[in-house]
């Protein structure tokens, strides 16, 4: 495994920024944590803003390198610091292009186009903000169902993971839109459920969970150690 020279995480709070502290503790990475949250201001200061210019979270910063997007933080943090007994991502290069599939699928299908368009839309979280649309959030939580039959048909055969036995960072985006739908009463598909149960007992859950709760100021970093 490669050494982390210097591993700062900003966010906390929210189904997206649970998904690079989860993959921190299940790689065993020693990082600190910035714990400002979207909508609070704290993404348009600008300290923030110069690293990153979206104004979003979470964000990664490696040494003097920054990577946005949680997928992509994830993805980013599984190539580098994954190893032996550790790896998030798939070797060979049929089941890598598999796994690329399966994470592309989750962030487009499950997450912006289902279940953040719920979120963007419902009156109890930001329909205030963008508008408050039954229909469209009714409509949004058919089209997440609808698309979860991919998932269905995929652990109908028994497999432990999404890419069989091998935990990769396609299941840390899958379960996080699963815990997403349930929080959000969507409800998920029935051999989801004993998949759910075994990735929610893994530790590297329950710590990513645990540090994505952390509610430190930004201006006082605390080190996580997985």
């Amino acid at each position: 495994m490669a050494t982390a020279p210097h591993l700062t995480l900003w966010g906390v709070g929210t189904s997206r920024t649970v998904r690079p502290h989860w993959a921190m503790a299940e790689l065993g990475l020693t990082y600190e944590t910035r714990a400002i949250g979207p909508r609070t201001g704290e993404t348009k200061t600008a300290e923030y803003t110069k690293l990153n210019p979206r104004q979003k979270v979470p964000l990664l910063q490696d040494g003097d390198f920054a990577i946005g997007e949680s997928a992509a933080i994830v993805a980013y943090l599984s190539r580098t610091y994954g190893g032996p007994g550790r790896s998030l991502i798939p070797e060979d290069k049929a089941q890598y292009a598999k796994w690329l599939e399966w994470c592309f699928f989750i962030v487009t299908e499950l997450d912006s186009t289902s279940l953040y368009v719920m979120r963007r839309h419902s009156a109890d979280a930001l329909g205030p903000i963008y508008g408050i649309a039954p229909d469209v959030v009714a409509k949004a939580g058919e089209y997440f169902r609808e698309q979860l039959r991919h998932v269905e048909v995929a652990l109908a055969d028994g497999r432990t993971f999404l890419m069989g036995d091998q935990f990769t960072s396609a299941d840390i985006l899958l379960t996080t839109c699963l815990d997403w739908a349930i929080a959000y009463g969507v409800g998920i598909c029935d051999n989801a459920h004993p998949y759910l149960e075994r990735i929610q007992a893994r530790p590297g859950y329950r710590s990513g969970m645990a540090a994505n709760m952390t509610p430190t100021p930004p201006s006082a970093p605390v080190k996580k150690q997985a």
